[in-house]
């Protein structure tokens, strides 16, 4: 089981101090964020993927190189690539870049996005959403997995004899999650390929994502992938935990009412009780926590928003102290307790290695001369032949 916590990399007011950090204070402390979440025991760090303001993620590869540098174990991840309005050919390359840079530790997450202006900033139809993502995927899919491509879509010029560089690490293409809030297609889309699926699960009771997380077990035990209990499956959620239970309501309540995503809806009380939302000392978020194993079953990656809306660093910081201190460790007891023996573990690169090589070397592929257009000339590598 993995954990960790995931920002959308909004820059939000704080409603205490009233003030708005600028971009580049939020950049930084997003780095300390991600350093304290190795130093504190948590295996993964993700960051989402905007285009406008308030957000600053816009280009999430170059900062997780950055944050894969400064750590060493850390699995650094997206919790959204936008697979409709990023080229999937870009795509390939850079997050096979950041795979090299990072020694395999860093997976991927894809999504359509929640911002409607970003489709024709990119020159994309909104109206086509669904579309973009299968057909984008599917390419990306065969960009990691065959040295050359012929190909053509509905949404990108043709590709002939492409090759996309560099190679995945190991010729093992980056494990791949996808996320969902609402669509069934998703969730095919993940089992039929064998990959992860991730719910958001934060807006809504538990019970919603559970009809999109079973669907995706039944299609991935159809497509052949293994059993229900072998898919494997991520969640969110949020949390703001407190040494009691009453201060973590008082300090989390002003930046709960003015969320752009909460505020002017339920109390915080009672949005609790309903959803994910975690609110409280260690042990009830441990206990919360528990639950959605009681929902699930057996998964194999939590994460948690702890940065949102404007809380400080200092805040977001402590908030990770007592998850490393004092949540993690317990859920990772209780949760191996609860673990059946033919569930999943949680990918990692090393896994994957191993899944495809045995004990044998893993492939290393060396470039043949320059072929000039990737149309004409010898094969691209010295032990691969042209299609």
């Amino acid at each position: 089981m993995q954990f960790g916590v995931f920002s959308v990399s909004d820059i939000t007011r704080d409603p205490v101090s009233g003030t708005t950090p600028s971009e580049a204070e939020r950049i930084d402390a997003v780095v300390k964020i991600a350093q304290k979440t190795e130093e504190v025991g948590l295996d993964v760090f993700a960051i989402g993927e905007h285009h406008n303001p308030p957000f600053f993620s816009s280009s999430p590869t170059t900062l997780l190189a950055h944050i894969a540098a400064l750590t060493e174990r850390l699995i650094v991840t997206t919790s959204t690539t936008l697979i409709t309005t990023n080229d999937p050919v870009k795509i390939a390359e850079d997050y096979a870049m950041l795979q090299h840079l990072s020694g395999g530790r860093m997976d991927l997450m894809l999504g359509r996005g929640n911002t409607g202006p970003v489709y024709p900033w990119f020159g994309q139809d909104i109206r086509k959403g669904l579309e973009l993502a299968l057909e984008n995927y599917n390419l990306l899919h065969r960009l990691w997995r065959e040295d050359i491509i012929d190909w053509e879509g509905n949404f990108r010029a043709p590709l002939q004899g492409f090759t996309s560089t560099p190679r995945p690490l190991d010729d093992v293409p980056p494990f791949v999650w996808h996320g969902s809030i609402r669509t069934p297609e998703i969730a095919e889309q993940a089992a039929y390929y064998g990959n992860g699926f991730f719910a958001n699960h934060i807006f809504w009771p538990s019970e919603h994502s559970l009809r999109l997380i079973n669907f995706y077990r039944q299609r991935f035990e159809h497509y052949g992938h293994g059993t229900q209990k072998q898919a494997i499956v991520g969640l969110g959620g949020q949390a703001y935990i407190a040494k009691n239970s009453q201060d973590a309501y008082n300090e989390f309540r002003p930046y709960f009412n003015e969320a752009p995503v909460y505020g002017n809806g339920p109390k915080m009380e009672d949005f609790a009780e309903m959803t994910p939302l975690s609110v409280g000392s260690p042990q009830e978020v441990i206990d919360k926590t528990l639950t959605f194993h009681d929902t699930f079953g057996d998964y194999q990656r939590q994460l948690w928003l702890i940065d949102h809306a404007g809380l400080p660093l200092k805040t977001v910081l402590n908030q990770l102290d007592l998850l490393g201190e004092e949540v993690v460790p317990v859920l990772r007891k209780e949760l191996e307790a609860r673990r059946d023996p033919q569930s999943a573990l949680a990918p990692t690169h090393q896994e994957l290695v191993q899944k495809k090589y045995g004990d044998g070397p893993a492939r290393q592929p060396r470039p043949n001369a320059n072929r000039g257009d990737n149309l004409t000339g010898t094969s691209p590598y010295q032990d691969s032949k042209r299609a």
